[in-house]
């Protein structure tokens, strides 16, 4: 999904720690006493109620609970520092990522790039289409990059900043970009996910896209459907307020074309194969240049010196006053500082997750799940709720892609299902759905970086809920699902 695998050995070789002393109720101790923690926090506290690390928090009480499960079941201390150490370890390059996408977010604003985008785009951008124009521009950029993370560090910025301009709701706008988004990561083959999916469940790449299509197509049309009735019934600012809002741009920033040669460098290496860190940082670098040439006035408002105004931008905060409030709030960033928050978010998560993998809690699970599933819609069922609980308890949507991969794929073969059954369902189920957990690294990656909530995102998303529920309908009503070739009965 990010275009590079959290585990630097690949996360297809994700190990599954099992202690069989553990049983299923003590397996859910910590899971329940962290879901009863976090939906306190997070719809009657406001976020806060340790404060405003409140989740991390949160999630570090969590794994201490599950630390003791553990050791009432012999787990050993070893054992839990081992896996927290690998999870860790796992996210390095991510964290990496979110510095950039700070320093990324700091110097395309003092740049001018993001005014410029702002700029053009609402010249171009119609209000009355601008959502599911959103969706099929952030679904383009996703399946040619392969990397959701990517389309909302780039175009996905840009069509916040849009869209807000235009007086539409953030929450709307984050959820039309994350619906394209994850539909091009989903259907490109240059995505990790969507290599990680079949390499699970024993078929090849282009084997799973095509039969991928088969739910994700109608669930995109629906999107798109939703997204179109939507636009034409909300109230928008209308071009006066427009207008205004390009001559403070203009007033403020020196807009030209040139400036987005910065940004359509950096998509050609990614479309290269460039690896992020590089592309990324190469972003950064010619945007504090054209920074230095074209925005030298913005940068004496900032600071006395143009070399710390750029320096704040990358490494503290930006705020740029203009004579409109709205953009008042759109051209401020937090550079990597402003990272802070979500990287500190996934490194908890990483403990959480770590403990309840080295505790042998995260098998226990979903060999319980795995257990009831005793049809052909049941076993559909337990996939699709295994990706989402690993989703929430493990943090990471790699694990809900391995962990299920690994324990479902002979029930599968037993139900005499073709494998890409088991390769759809994890990627509709597991890929899509990481995005709607907050403490997730893609849900605390995308409110960070499109700086709007999960919460307000979420019901938006369409594209993301309405794939595990397109998937489960799927199967209850036999709709293709692809039977295993009596040449391919072999033992699993």
């Amino acid at each position: 999904m990010q275009n590079q695998s959290l585990n630097p050995s690949g996360p297809e070789n994700e190990h599954i720690v099992e202690n069989r002393e553990l049983s299923i109720s003590e397996a859910l101790i910590p899971v329940v006493l962290l879901m009863a923690m976090l939906s306190y926090n997070i719809f009657i506290a406001d976020g806060e109620s340790l404060g405003a690390y409140s989740n991390q928090i949160i999630l570090l009480i969590g794994g201490v609970f599950a630390a003791i499960v553990g050791f009432f079941n012999k787990s050993t201390l070893k054992t839990m520092i081992k896996e927290i150490w690998e999870n860790l370890k796992s996210v390095f390059i991510p964290i990496m990522i979110l510095f950039l996408v700070g320093a990324l977010a700091g110097t395309w604003l003092v740049s001018g790039i993001i005014p410029a985008m702002v700029y053009y785009g609402l010249q171009v951008l119609n209000p009355s289409i601008f959502l599911p124009a959103s969706v099929v521009i952030a679904a383009i950029i996703s399946i040619a990059t392969g990397s959701s993370w990517t389309t909302s560090a780039t175009v996905g910025i840009a069509l916040v900043g849009i869209g807000t301009a235009l007086g539409i709701p953030t929450g709307m706008i984050a959820g039309a970009i994350i619906s394209g988004a994850y539909f091009g990561d989903k259907m490109s083959p240059l995505s990790d996910t969507t290599n990680l999916a079949p390499a699970m469940a024993g078929t090849d790449l282009f084997t799973h896209i095509k039969y991928m299509a088969l739910t994700t197509v109608p669930t995109i049309l629906i999107t798109l459907i939703v997204f179109f009735i939507i636009s034409l019934n909300i109230n928008t600012t209308g071009s006066a307020d427009i207008s205004g809002l390009l001559k403070t741009i203009e007033t403020t920033f020196t807009i030209t074309p040139y400036l987005f040669i910065v940004p359509g460098l950096v998509i050609i290496l990614i479309l290269l194969k460039t690896k992020p860190l590089v592309a990324l940082g190469v972003g950064v670098g010619l945007a504090g240049i054209f920074a230095m040439i074209f925005q030298t006035e913005v940068l004496k408002a900032l600071n006395k010196s143009e070399v710390t105004a750029l320096f704040n931008a990358i490494f503290i905060n930006t705020e740029i006053i203009t004579d409109n409030d709205k953009l008042n709030e759109l051209f401020s960033a937090g550079g990597m500082q402003g990272m802070l928050w979500t990287i500190y978010l996934i490194c908890c998560a990483m403990v959480f997750g770590g403990i309840m993998d080295g505790i042998g809690a995260l098998a226990r699970i979903t060999k319980a799940l795995l257990s009831v599933a005793t049809s052909v819609f049941g076993l559909f069922s337990s996939t699709v709720i295994s990706c989402l609980g690993l989703n929430a308890i493990a943090s990471d949507q790699y694990l809900a892609i391995v962990i299920p991969g690994k324990m479902f794929k002979k029930a599968y073969h037993d139900k005499n299902l073709a494998p890409e059954n088991l390769s759809r369902t994890l990627e509709d189920s597991g890929t899509v759905t990481s995005v709607l957990i907050p403490w997730n690294t893609c849900g605390a990656y995308q409110s960070s970086v499109l700086g709007v909530s999960t919460g307000e995102y979420f019901m938006f998303a369409i594209f993301n809920w309405l794939s595990p529920i397109m998937t489960l309908t799927f199967a209850a009503f036999n709709i293709k699902i692809k039977q295993l070739a009596a040449s391919k009965k072999v033992k699993a």
